[in-house]
């Protein structure tokens, strides 16, 4: 199985890992803007598309849940906010605290949406080359002007690059701190303080150092950039996709005319 995390790539011979970044990309700001306005049927239908995907990264149902439980947790308080915020038919109260039926069907479907955005963007982040991902990014934006694409497209690749090292280092930090009994101070300042200043130095003393070494082996931007490779199948995943999200806004007409009128 395949280790899937949020923001590391995992080599693979999938039929994602062969399609074209840029291909990718499109998909991915496809599928998400279509997500904002979909209904639990078109969620439904969206999931039932991508799991054949998930599959192929060696990843079931429980496996993924289970690598996303907390992110899953924050979903679940986000539909809970909305189940006692929103005004409609009460289905129970607690402590004078009223659920209604409306809120639990806003925070469920607001919660399936984010779910399958972060699903959609683990499939691409664990399939996509930082390199590749950076070449898409000056390609994208190579016809904007005033921007600068080979800038913008390298820092894109570091912050890919660094972020899995961020989220080690604040482990390895947390892992410290509770090792000094840091985890029973009552002040809760204190314990993010002597959480956070440790990470932020050697988060900065790490960039420092990466700097220094692009410095001595004279990096510049003005390189040669790789050639893209397309795997042949990105027609059919275009089609696919497009399919997918005509199908997604006919379903979810009702929130599509909330949304713009």
């Amino acid at each position: 199985m395949a280790d899937l995390t949020l923001f590391s790539f995992n080599a693979g011979t999938t039929a994602l890992h062969d399609l074209d970044v840029r291909v990718k990309t499109g998909l991915v700001c496809m599928l998400s803007m279509t997500l904002f306005f979909a209904g639990f049927f078109a969620c439904l239908i969206c999931f039932l598309a991508l799991y054949p995907l998930i599959r192929s990264q060696g990843l079931t149902l429980l496996h993924l849940i289970l690598r996303l439980k907390g992110f899953l947790l924050l979903l679940i308080i986000m539909a809970a906010a909305r189940a006692v915020t929103v005004p409609g038919e009460p289905v129970f109260s607690i402590l004078d605290v009223e659920i209604t039926r409306q809120g639990l069907a806003q925070g469920t479907l607001v919660a399936a949406r984010f779910f399958l955005v972060m699903v959609i963007g683990m499939l691409f982040a664990v399939t996509t080359r930082p390199a590749d991902l950076k070449s898409a990014a000056q390609w994208f934006l190579a016809p904007v002007p005033f921007i600068p694409e080979k800038r913008v497209g390298l820092m894109i690749s570091l912050f890919l690059r660094f972020f899995p090292l961020i989220l080690a280092q604040a482990g390895q930090t947390a892992d410290a701190v509770n090792a000094r009994c840091g985890s029973f101070r009552k002040n809760p300042v204190r314990r993010i303080r002597s959480l956070t200043l440790p990470l932020l130095k050697k988060t900065v003393m790490a960039a420092d150092h990466l700097s220094l070494a692009m410095t001595a082996r004279c990096y510049s931007e003005n390189r040669t950039d790789p050639a893209f490779n397309p795997g042949g199948k990105e027609r059919i995943f275009l089609i696919a996709g497009a399919g997918l999200c005509l199908g997604m806004v006919l379903l979810s007409r009702e929130s599509v005319r909330m949304i713009f009128w």
